[in-house]
């Protein structure tokens, strides 16, 4: 592999441009670690319409052609900087021009999905040949961006700048494929030849994720028991068969964090700033916190966060069966933020009325009470169903806030076990999706909490000592640039 990599990362998402969950942070993290690295880094994004009122974008380009069967689109692209990244955004009114990134104001995806980020992907692609950045490596990102891989195998494979990138794709959710009506496949461009079981082709209709896993030189997702997990029925949601026929071609790396933005050290969103040499900050915070969230101002009572989507995935149903048996039988008290399914925002917002002092909850989401949760509770609860990485659990860790988790995903890959008869871990962790489950494993960390506060201590001060930078994770990313490079030559050979 080339000691000075060029990098196209290809994303629908990227903090602070464009959120929606996880893979936003990941692709805003990633380039700036690899950039530090000494490779080059471009990263090209959507240009939905509320990136040109917030963050000043530059003019670049106008107009852009792009080919689409039989068709040809156009575009602008715009510009902008950022710890040393290059950011490109492709204009598109067409397509971009939404309510939000992917569904209506009814979470309905949006009829044109796939012409929407197919079109984005071709364009990414033709951006890099008409400025001339010829890449090492596409790096694509989920479903939205999973033709890159096969577009480069089909239609670029003699194209002097991009005849010799190698692909990989990163799944960050495989519960999301892309899956639509196959009367969009001829717009997309990718032959009919193409159309069949084992690439594009899913019960008739065209899945994205799925020709992306055939055409990548290498594939990987967040974590690596989430690796192991989808490599089964029970968590593949039908792809198991095609991850499993990567071989070795299929990793986990776990997601790094990036503590410029997550360490109360250094944290100016948050009421006190503390470390792990001195706490102090954090009595401060958790004040600050019941104050905002109109929480009773008792110190020694243990606040539980939750920062999620409010979807089944999260567990957020399990946990609406226990909640308030959770209140009634234990001294404790929950901060809340998140949004999601309708009837799961409409309960949680509802609990503060009916447990005044005891839950607070936001509805929404806002970045600063994040922070505060983060910095003022005692414990972080996550009861995913599954959950591919999740950052939340490792921000916890982080700010001395102790993660109870199920043990799926990352969840089981960053989060150590309590041993009580030794005091030795980093949080809680339970097996079994039921809100049985969640009940009890929140009992065990509320009695740690009263009962053995020596353990509690030491596990916080344990807590706060791991280190999961971008550092560490952009070293195995370039570990399988380099993989996937040796995958291209042969596929040549």
């Amino acid at each position: 592999m080339k000691s000075k990599l060029k990098i196209a990362m290809i994303s629908s998402e990227c903090v602070p441009f464009a959120k929606s969950g996880g893979l936003a942070d990941v692709v805003g993290a990633l380039p700036k670690a690899l950039q530090a690295l000494g490779h080059k880094v471009i990263v090209i994004l959507p240009g939905y319409t509320h990136n040109g009122h917030v963050n000043n974008l530059r003019p670049f380009l106008s107009p852009m052609g792009v080919w689409m069967g039989d068709i040809e689109e156009w575009c602008a692209v715009q510009t902008t900087e950022r710890d040393g990244v290059t950011f490109y955004f492709i204009q598109s009114d067409k397509y971009f021009d939404r309510y939000a990134l992917y569904h209506d104001a009814d979470f309905n995806d949006y009829q044109d999905n796939p012409r929407r980020f197919g079109f984005f992907t071709r364009a990414a692609l033709q951006l890099c040949r008409d400025i001339g950045f010829a890449p090492d490596i596409v790096h694509a990102h989920d479903w939205q961006t999973a033709l890159a891989p096969a577009y480069l195998k089909i239609w670029h494979w003699d194209d002097p700048v991009l005849n010799e990138a190698a692909s990989v794709l990163t799944i960050h959710n495989i519960a999301y494929q892309g899956v639509y009506n196959a009367a969009h496949y001829g717009y997309l461009g990718l032959q009919w030849s193409n159309f069949t079981p084992d690439k594009f082709e899913d019960h008739g209709q065209v899945n994205f994720l799925k020709g992306g896993i055939y055409y990548a030189d290498l594939v990987n997702t967040v974590s690596p028991t989430y690796a192991q997990e989808t490599r089964t029925s029970a968590f593949a949601h039908g792809l198991a068969p095609y991850l499993n026929k990567k071989g070795d071609d299929y990793i986990g790396i776990i997601n790094g964090v990036d503590y410029d933005h997550w360490d109360p050290s250094v944290d100016n969103l948050i009421p006190a700033r503390f470390s792990r040499r001195s706490l102090a900050g954090k009595a401060a915070c958790k004040r600050e916190l019941q104050r905002r969230l109109l929480l009773d101002d008792e110190p020694d009572v243990p606040i539980i966060g939750i920062i999620s989507r409010l979807v089944h995935q999260k567990g957020l149903d399990l946990l609406a069966q226990v909640i308030e048996p959770i209140v009634h039988n234990m001294h404790v008290q929950f901060a809340i933020l998140g949004s999601g399914d309708k009837g799961l925002e409409w309960y949680y917002g509802g609990l503060p009325a009916r447990y005044p002092g005891e839950i607070g909850s936001f509805i929404g989401y806002n970045n600063e009470l994040a922070h505060w949760i983060e910095a003022g509770c005692d414990f972080f609860l996550m009861p995913s169903l599954f959950e591919p990485c999740g950052l939340n659990q490792i921000y916890s860790l982080r700010y001395g806030t102790l993660p109870i988790v199920r043990a799926t995903g990352g969840l089981e890959d960053t989060v150590q076990q309590y041993d009580e008869a030794t005091g030795t871990g980093t949080g809680f962790k339970f097996w079994e999706p039921s809100a049985h489950a969640v009940y009890h494993t929140v009992g065990w960390a509320v009695s740690t909490y009263y009962d053995r506060r020596h353990h509690l201590k030491e596990m916080v001060r344990s807590a706060m000592g791991q280190n999961f930078s971008w550092k560490r994770s952009a070293q195995r990313y370039l570990e399988a640039y380099s993989q996937a490079t040796v995958n291209k030559i042969l596929t040549l050979g």
